[in-house]
């Protein structure tokens, strides 16, 4: 029974209340079915576990599987615990599942680590009830296999067989440092003996950290812009808002979707002259949604160089499923199919990218037959120049005179106008937006601009006029 709740609570967490964390894990890696990846992972310590662990992750890809392989493993996690402990004290097992459990809630954990210490238990289930000299020949494989984690399992055989069986520590101990000096200089001392994939930043420690709200809403946003559910992005923002850019990028690509950025874009909390594309930041989420609506605006190459940053600052060294594939994309598009072979190759060798990396064809009538990569190839950039991320509103506008079917770009070019506050600009493109706009009427926030400007801001219930304010103070401090 203990188990059954177990299993069915961790399914039902994160397949219903957390399927974005579950997307945030998988789109941060590449597991290839291969021989090669295999051995990558086995020549340093705790790569067995490290293996398994993205084996498992891959899965999350669909989420409900991977809940449910969340949940088989912290069923694991129990019964192994109560298989140890004397049968009065079985409800002790839930200790190590609820911290576990509440670690995780850090986005850093890697699944090798729970998997590690499932692995550690378990041979100590499996481990004579005396010393044998099986104890001391098991540690330096368990801790080529399993990493660090095997101090798990020494502390249990301690308990298990008593204080005098607490000399095997020194055994380990000693077992990492000739680790350490016969096999892994290249790496940090304090890697070499608290793990060296437990945790995706080097040198960093998990902490029980719980699950930040604010933290968990963002990757909530960027997991419905993966999954173009762009509906119940508006219908969230409209009711929890995160003061940051990464969400007002998320919220704006959205509207910009709806066709209901020129109407509501003020209606929601805008950051500043980042609210619609953040600027290049090296690292590992800030510039998602910015290459999302690179992608869509038909900037090709933008969403291939925001994609590639992302990519690059993986910082345990993996690929991205995610990454890799919309660079394919980018270069498909830009009809780059040479340099594509390299990314399609590494696909076809996944689990669930393989079908898409084997549909493709490299050529340009199946590209311009493609409805998305086909729309694309007509809304890219026909000249080259050099970007600038300052004059980015300029960029948006040469995007749209080059295709002038463009109305997010357009939206877009306008939105970047009111967000710098250029009102002879806007007013100056009003004719244009009438003209090539496709509105019955002007749109409510244009509107909203118009009424602001004609009473020089004093007008108490103006979106726009709140945001001006808004930006107003923040440059004075």
């Amino acid at each position: 029974m203990m188990s059954a709740l177990v299993g069915v609570g961790i399914f039902l967490f994160w397949f219903i209340a957390y399927p974005h964390a579950l997307s945030y894990q998988e789109q941060y890696q590449l597991f290839l079915w291969t021989g090669d990846y295999f051995a990558e992972h086995v020549t340093i310590p705790g790569g067995l576990a490290g293996w398994l662990g993205e084996f498992i992750v891959q899965f999350y890809y669909i989420e409900w599987l991977g809940a449910l392989l969340l949940a088989l493993l912290f069923v694991a996690l129990q019964l192994v615990t109560a298989h140890l402990l004397p049968k009065r004290w079985w409800w002790l097992s839930m200790v190590p599942v609820l911290l576990l459990w509440w670690l995780m809630g850090d986005i850093n954990v890697l699944l090798s680590l729970p998997v590690a210490i499932v692995l550690a238990l378990a041979l100590a289930c499996v481990m004579p009830g005396s010393f044998t000299w099986a104890d001391v020949a098991v540690l330096p494989v368990a801790y080529w296999l399993i990493g660090p984690v095997v101090w798990v399992y020494i502390l249990v055989r301690v308990l298990q067989l008593g204080w005098k069986h607490f000399w095997t520590a020194g055994w380990l101990f000693t077992v990492q440092l000739v680790a350490y000096a016969w096999l892994l200089p290249q790496w940090p001392l304090q890697q070499v003996l608290t793990g060296l994939n437990y945790y995706r930043i080097p040198l960093h420690f998990p902490q029980l950290s719980g699950y930040d709200k604010e933290m968990y809403e963002l990757i909530r946003q960027d997991y419905l812009v993966r999954n173009e559910r762009w509906d119940e992005i508006v219908k969230r923002a409209a009711e929890y808002q995160v003061r940051t850019p990464f969400w007002s990028n998320c919220v704006n690509l959205a509207l910009a979707q709806k066709r209901l950025l020129a109407d509501r874009m003020f209606d929601f909390y805008q950051s500043g002259e980042d609210a619609l594309i953040m600027p290049r930041t090296r690292d590992l989420t800030s510039m998602l949604p910015s290459a999302e609506a690179f992608w869509r605006l038909g900037m090709v190459n933008s969403a291939q160089r925001y994609m590639f940053d992302t990519q690059e600052s993986i910082l345990d060294g993996r690929k991205s499923g995610r990454c890799t594939k919309r660079i394919a994309e980018c270069m498909l598009v830009n009809g780059h199919y040479k340099t594509a072979v390299k990314q399609l190759e590494l696909l076809k060798k996944s689990l669930f990218y393989r079908s898409w990396a084997e549909e493709v064809k490299l050529n340009d009538d199946w590209v311009n037959a493609h409805p998305v990569y086909g729309k694309l190839r007509k809304l890219r950039y026909q000249e080259n120049f050099l970007y600038s991320y300052e004059e980015i509103d300029k960029m948006f506008g040469l995007l749209f005179m080059n295709n002038q079917q463009n109305k997010m770009a357009l939206d877009y070019f306008v939105a970047q106008l009111l967000l710098k506050g250029n009102i002879p600009a806007f007013q100056h493109n009003m004719g244009i937006v009438q003209q090539y706009g496709g509105y019955r009427q002007m749109p409510l926030g244009y509107q909203d601009v118009v009424r602001c400007i004609q009473m020089q801001g004093r007008v108490p219930d103006s979106p726009y006029a709140k945001y001006v304010k808004q930006m107003t103070e923040r440059s004075r401090k």
